[in-house]
């Protein structure tokens, strides 16, 4: 394992609107993950995975709602994001890895009877682990972000892969700011800032969109097994799009067309905002998740 940044508390100490105990597990290669867990412990868990730069501060506006529903949601920090540790040679990540820290702790936490609700690669990371263990799943929610599997890159990702590859700055903060369609205040574009208080320590987000297999890529393989696990998948898989996001615009296409659970599902909507949802339109996203668990009687 190469060398691993663990941000300091004092970075947290004045993060707004984000009132959460942490909580930690230790992976099997020692790397630390934090993790959200709020509500009843034996309520129906609601699992939601963020995506690149953005941590659980992203779902903070739709915790409590999930939580007030009668829900048990639980929000981790990807390796290498938020208050995770983070690895500081982006040759210790992975597409494959990720989703492996991802179903150790899943397996460590005893969850079942999910509700997934992701965004970014926090779909990416999710669907996977629906085609892995489809069983500990009861329903999906997916907004702006897929499981591509080789396809040709859009434009625009392709300008935020060299972007993030090559630029001199990594402003998470602004880069945040940027792909929302709400003005953000400045302790918010603070707080998505807060976990990186070294250049290291962007690793992982400066690695990610270079993973997505988008065009050749090792992944291109296992995502195409995760397809055919998906195409089997028959309970409810909810699509809420945003309406101005360039990067994954359309992306619900295929899964309407593949995924059982998605083919006949009237829930489907279209949100409104930019590429973090969450930020714009985070009752709308609530609403999704409530009406699908509803349909998947959980």
């Amino acid at each position: 394992m190469s060398r691993v940044h663990r941000t300091p508390d004092a970075r947290f100490a004045d993060i707004p609107d984000y009132p959460f105990d942490p909580r930690y597990h230790v992976l099997e290669d020692g790397l630390r993950l934090h993790y959200v867990d709020e509500g009843p412990r034996d309520a129906t868990p609601v699992l939601m995975l963020h995506g690149e730069p953005s941590w659980s501060f992203l779902y903070r506006k739709m915790i409590g709602p999930v939580v007030e529903a009668g829900y048990r949601v639980l929000a981790p920090d990807l390796i290498g994001f938020g208050k995770s540790d983070k690895p500081t040679d982006r040759n210790a990540y992975t597409y494959a890895g990720h989703v492996a820290w991802m179903r150790e702790w899943i397996d460590a936490m005893g969850l079942k009877n999910v509700v997934l609700a992701c965004q970014d690669w926090g779909s990416l990371i999710g669907l996977r682990l629906v085609a892995d263990v489809p069983h500990c799943f009861a329903a999906v929610v997916l907004s702006n972000g897929g499981l591509p599997e080789g396809q040709d890159p859009p434009r625009a990702f392709n300008a935020w892969r060299r972007f993030s590859k090559y630029s001199p700055v990594f402003p998470v903060g602004r880069i945040l700011q940027r792909a929302t369609t709400t003005k953000l205040p400045s302790e918010v574009v603070a707080a998505y800032d807060a976990p990186f208080d070294t250049r290291a320590s962007k690793a992982c987000a400066r690695i990610f969109p270079s993973l997505v297999p988008l065009g050749e890529n090792v992944a291109v393989p296992d995502q195409q097994r995760a397809w055919k696990s998906l195409e089997t998948f028959d309970k409810p898989f909810t699509c809420c799009f945003s309406d101005r996001d360039p990067i994954t615009r359309g992306g619900d296409a295929a899964f309407r067309e593949r995924v059982p659970g998605a083919r006949d599902n009237d829930l489907h909507r279209t949100l409104k905002g930019g590429h973090f949802i969450q930020e714009d339109d985070p009752h709308g996203f609530v609403a999704a998740i409530l009406d699908t668990a509803r349909k998947a009687g959980v």
